[in-house]
C-alpha cells in the first residue's frame, strides 16, 4: 500500500511542533525572513551563491530539529519533473564557444554551460523546496495566517483586500494535503479497476507513464472543490463583514529583530558570492 501513500511524500504545510529558537520567533519575523530568502534564491545566478543558500537551510534545519529525511521527502514528488528540466538545460543549452562542447551527436550536444545550467537548476530547486518546508515545519498555519494579517493590515487603508489575498494563503496550504489524499483515493479506485499500480522504481519514463492518468481526475475533482467552496463562501456572505481583529497579540521582541538582521546579511552574502 506505500504504493499510494502520496500524502506522506508531502511535507509541505505539515507543522512540526518545537522549541527550537526557530519555532520561538514571532510569525512576522518568520515571514519576513523566509519571503527574502526565497526571493534571494530565486534570482540569484551564481552556484556558488545557491550552495551557500542551500548549506544555511540545511543549517536552519538542524537548528530547527527538524528530522533531515523528513525535509527531503519533500524532493519526492517534484523530482521527476526537476529532471526532465535539468535533461532539457543539459541538452538545449547552446555552447558559448567551439571549445565549450564536451559532447555532440547529431543536433544533440553537451556544453560545459549546459551542464552548469542543469546543475544551477536543480541546486535552486531543492533549495526553494526546503525552504518552503522548513518554513512551515516551524510556523503553524493559524501562526502564518495571524502573522500575514498583522503585516498586510496597512494595506487595507489605500483599498487593497489584504484579507482576501491571506485566504487566498490559507486555502493554498489546506488544498495541498487534500490533493495528496485525493490522489491516493483516485489511484486506489484505478488499481481495483485493473490499472497497473506496481512499484517501478529507477525507471522514470514509467512513473511518468503511471502518474499521467491522475491528472484529469484531479483535476476534475479540484474544479469541483473549487465551485463547491465558492458556493459556501457566497453562502455565508463573505467579504460583507466589517474588518475583523484577532484575539492573539503577536510580541515583537529584540530576538526577531536580531533574527531578521541576520537573515537579510546572510541573504546579501548569498547574493553576491
Amino acid at each position: 500500500m506505500t504504493d499510494f501513500e502520496f500524502l506522506s511524500k508531502i511535507n509541505i504545510g505539515q507543522y512540526l511542533p518545537g522549541t527550537s529558537p526557530l519555532h520561538r520567533l514571532d510569525p512576522r519575523a518568520k515571514i519576513i525572513i523566509f519571503t527574502v530568502f526565497i526571493l534571494v534564491l530565486t534570482f540569484t545566478r551564481s552556484l556558488q551563491g545557491l550552495v551557500l543558500g542551500l548549506v544555511i537551510i540545511l543549517a536552519g534545519l538542524l537548528l530547527a530539529r527538524i528530522p533531515l529525511r523528513f525535509a527531503l521527502r519533500g524532493l519526492a514528488a517534484p523530482l521527476p519533473f526537476l529532471i526532465f528540466l535539468a535533461l532539457l538545460q543539459l541538452f538545449l543549452t547552446p555552447a558559448a564557444n567551439p571549445a565549450d562542447v564536451l559532447w555532440q551527436w547529431r543536433f544533440l550536444q553537451i556544453t560545459g554551460s549546459g551542464v552548469m545550467a542543469a546543475v544551477t537548476l536543480l541546486v535552486r530547486f531543492t533549495a526553494l523546496i526546503l525552504t518552503i518546508g522548513l518554513a512551515t515545519s516551524i510556523t503553524s498555519s493559524s501562526d502564518l495566517l495571524v502573522g500575514m494579517n498583522a503585516l498586510l493590515r496597512p494595506l487595507t487603508r489605500i483599498g487593497l483586500p489584504a484579507e482576501d489575498a491571506v485566504m487566498m494563503v490559507q486555502v493554498a496550504l489546506r488544498f495541498l494535503p487534500l490533493l495528496a489524499v485525493t490522489a491516493e483515493r483516485t489511484a486506489k479506485a484505478q488499481a481495483s479497476r485493473g490499472a497497473d499500480w506496481s512499484p517501478v522504481k529507477g525507471n522514470l519514463v514509467q512513473q511518468v507513464k503511471r502518474i499521467a492518468p491522475l491528472i484529469v481526475p484531479l483535476f476534475i475533482s479540484s474544479l469541483n472543490k473549487a465551485e463547491r467552496m465558492a458556493l459556501a463562501m457566497d453562502a455565508r456572505a463573505y467579504g460583507s463583514h466589517r474588518p475583523r481583529g484577532s484575539m492573539r497579540e503577536l510580541l515583537f521582541t529584540w530576538k526577531d529583530a536580531a533574527a531578521i538582521f541576520l537573515a537579510l546579511l546572510l541573504s546579501a552574502v548569498v547574493s553576491i558570492v
